[in-house]
Parts: structure tokens; sequence; C-alpha cells
């Protein structure tokens, strides 16, 4: 795996963990990049709607539109893999206990 498909697999399970946390399972694309820059990934609008819309061909999550921005929420196949009871290929395993 490049670095890159490393950073990606990343960037999409801190992804699913930030939805998992959310009481509706759900965050705008705005507060997912803030999310992603406090670990460290600073990346720009249309790379987080890339690893969206490959979340959503996952069946990992749900995207709506409203407006301009997109709103993902989480499906079960992401909690599952969230919650260590299956893995989606792309996503980077969750750490036990996390």
């Amino acid at each position: 795996m490049s670095y890159a498909e490393h950073a990606a697999a990343d960037c999409r399970l801190i992804i699913l963990k930030a939805l998992a946390k959310e009481a509706d399972h759900r965050l705008n694309e705005t507060m997912l990049s803030h999310v992603l820059e406090t670990f460290g990934h600073s990346k720009s609008r249309d790379y987080i709607r890339t690893q969206l819309r490959q979340l959503e061909d996952l069946l990992a999550v749900r995207l709506t539109e409203a407006g301009s921005v997109l709103v993902a929420e989480l499906m079960r196949s992401g909690l599952d893999h969230v919650e260590r009871r299956a893995f989606l290929a792309g996503v980077l395993k969750p750490s036990l206990g996390a």
C-alpha cells in the first residue's frame, strides 16, 4: 500500500469514527474537515468529498446534499467496521478498544 493509499484509508476510518460518535450519526463535510485536521490530515474539500463518495460506494455512509454541502450519515456497515464486527476494504481497521 502506498503512502497516499494508507493516508486515504486512515481518513476514511477517522470519518467513520467521527460519525459513530454523533447521536444522529451525521456530520457535514465542513465538520469532517475539522475532525480530519485534528488528526493531522489537512485536506481539500474535493479530497474529503472523494473519500465520502468512496465510503458511499462501500455502503458505509449515505450522502445527501444540503445546499452546496454534503452531509454524511453512518450506515450499518460503517458502524460494523468501527465496532470491529466486519471490515470494509480500503478503510484502516480500528485498533482494539478504539
